[in-house]
């Protein structure tokens, strides 16, 4: 099939077959990519009973198809390329060698590798399969894998050859998968390329089976089980595709740690619902020259990466892309308006933020060809219906609220639930409406402007506060490199912001800057918003890269010597 031609109308009984259900809702997408109008009211969300991503679409769009579907680049300038055709016959192998190694359908299979080749594959198999993947970053530790290996009932493990030492001290009946050179008591996957060519399902997959389950990142609290299924992922992605701005034929960049939502929204689903190229640039360490050098040689035409990214990207000279990506959006946090203003200025093309959880696809989101609104996030993606719920009374309606999915026939793109926790999957969709726990407001216009989380947002002298607000505010001055505001204890306000604050090159943490971040501070915030209290150094954060505030919480509850007080300092 040939990339972005639509297939025949219906199948043979009149009625369209889910690969055609599926093609039929992107391309009215695709169609309407810069009319949010149209696009968000004609949009409907494709529910097929039966659906396989892996058979029902990647293998049809690869039939025949020699374009790059993956491109990778490492650190020492070896590339890897691997075409749409020749990633559906390669996952057909890793299929028929994993069900010889014992892996059935809904049996739970933990997924620990770098971003290589072998992610793509097992992915692809896994669904072919069946089997329910718990994606890992390597970067977790052996109690973070036990935590997933038994509370995931894992029945799989498959992983870096140079990670299987995280493995030893954990027991359990799992059959243990090295990707790489051998190790002893370990299967090598590397006998999968003995396996059969063609591949036959065992049966068909329902779209409400279990696809996915991730384990949250745990910035305030014990990581929940996320559980996704053959639609909610694969078709809820469409949105992201829509947001992103993607179409055939596109060559994608999204920075991302495998193991993360995240990666499976820009990295897998999003692109190769559009039948785009993912490109892949591996490096241990940042380097922003080296980045956008790699982004003009492939030809890079989106590009997505979190606020870390993007705060470190705005450090160097962003003129060294000789051609920009058209399109450039960043998600997990908000980003800055400051971070947004200074890439504008340098490659002609605007940030655009989205907003979802590893719960969702892109729920909110400024889309291509709408116009934009500074400090806003969008407006609702198309095939969600999003309300603000006033924090008190749950109504809906208000111009600020927890932020909240319309149920109703419970929307794709939306977990099923948290998996073993009926309790907090009750909480979390009770009343008709899924509740983010993200504080929002909203204007005349639809457009949702982001405030913070709802353990976040913390009151002064009975004054609300955003952190985010307070950490845009200070982003605007050269000094920071990044910050996060925390409530610290008060006798006479209750609580007073906190700033926590990375430097940028050349500035010297010690009470000359802190006086400079004051003055800063009280020349662009208003009397009850000022920064009272700043500390300088690294900002502990989770292996997703968010900011754990629960931590700066803590320590701000405990005192530090190492604070400077405004009051001091004038």
């Amino acid at each position: 099939m040939t990339a972005g031609t639509p297939s025949s109308p219906a199948g043979p009984h009149g009625r369209l077959t889910p690969t055609e259900e599926f093609r039929t809702a992107r391309d009215f997408l695709l169609a309407h990519r810069e009319d949010y109008a149209t696009a968000y009211a004609g949009f409907e969300w494709p529910r097929p009973e039966r659906f396989n991503w892996a058979l029902d679409w990647f293998d049809r769009i690869a039939e025949g198809n020699h374009r790059e579907a993956l491109h990778i680049v490492e650190e020492d300038g070896r590339r890897t390329r691997v075409t749409f055709a020749e990633m559906s016959a390669r996952s057909d192998r890793v299929a028929n060698w994993l069900r010889a190694r014992g892996v059935r359908p809904e049996q739970r299979v933990v997924v620990m590798l770098g971003n290589q080749v072998e992610l793509w594959e097992i992915a692809l198999a896994a669904m072919k399969l069946r089997a329910v993947v718990i994606p890992a970053t390597p970067l977790l530790g052996p109690e973070d894998l036990r935590d997933r290996v038994e509370r995931g009932r894992a029945s799989h493990v498959i992983v870096r050859a140079d990670d299987t030492a995280k493995f030893d001290g954990i027991a359990g009946r799992f059959t243990r998968i090295a990707v790489g050179p051998e190790v002893p008591g370990w299967l090598s996957y590397g006998d999968a390329d003995a396996a059969p060519a063609r591949f036959e399902p065992d049966g068909p997959t329902h779209g409400d089976d279990p696809l996915m389950l991730y384990f949250t990142s745990g910035t305030t609290a014990r990581p929940k089980l996320v559980e996704h299924t053959h639609v909610s992922y694969p078709v809820g992605h469409l949105a992201t595709m829509y947001w992103i701005g993607l179409k055939p034929g596109d060559v994608h960049m999204n920075i991302a740690s495998p193991g993360w939502a995240k990666h499976a929204w820009s990295n897998l689903f999003a692109p190769w619902n559009a039948e785009a190229t993912v490109f892949i640039h591996n490096y241990t360490r940042f380097d922003a020259g080296r980045l956008m050098a790699e982004m003009d040689a492939a030809g890079v035409t989106s590009f997505c990466a979190p606020p870390t990214v993007w705060r470190m990207l705005i450090q160097s000279d962003l003129s060294t892309l000789r051609t920009p990506p058209r399109e450039v959006v960043a998600a997990g946090e908000p980003l800055n308006p400051e971070v947004i203003e200074t890439v504008r200025r340098a490659w002609g093309v605007t940030v655009r933020d989205g907003f979802g959880q590893t719960e969702t696809a892109v729920q909110v989101a400024n889309t291509p060809g709408q116009l934009l609104k500074a400090g806003s996030m969008g407006r609702p993606t198309p095939g969600f219906k999003v309300e603000l719920l006033d924090p008190v009374s749950g109504a809906p309606g208000v111009a600020e609220g927890e932020i909240a999915l319309v149920l109703g026939a419970h929307p794709v793109g939306l977990m099923t639930g948290y998996h073993g926790a009926p309790d907090l999957t009750a909480a979390a969709m009770a009343g008709g409406y899924y509740r983010t726990g993200d504080i929002g407001s909203r204007d005349a216009e639809g457009y949702i402007t982001y405030i913070g989380r709802s353990d976040d947002v913390f009151k002064a002298s009975d004054y609300k506060i955003s952190p985010f607000e307070l950490e845009s505010a200070l982003l605007e001055h050269e000094a920071v490199a990044e910050a996060a505001v925390v409530p610290a204890p008060d006798p006479v306000r209750l609580a007073v912001p906190k700033a926590y604050v990375v430097l940028a090159e050349g500035w010297e943490p010690g009470p000359d800057t802190a006086k400079v971040l004051f003055a800063h501070s009280r020349s662009v915030l208003a009397p009850y918003q000022r920064i009272r209290r700043i500390e300088f150094g690294e900002l502990p954060k989770t292996v997703s890269g968010k900011i754990r505030r629960i931590e700066l919480r803590e320590r701000t509850a405990e005192g530090s010597s190492a604070e400077y007080d405004e009051g001091d300092l004038r």
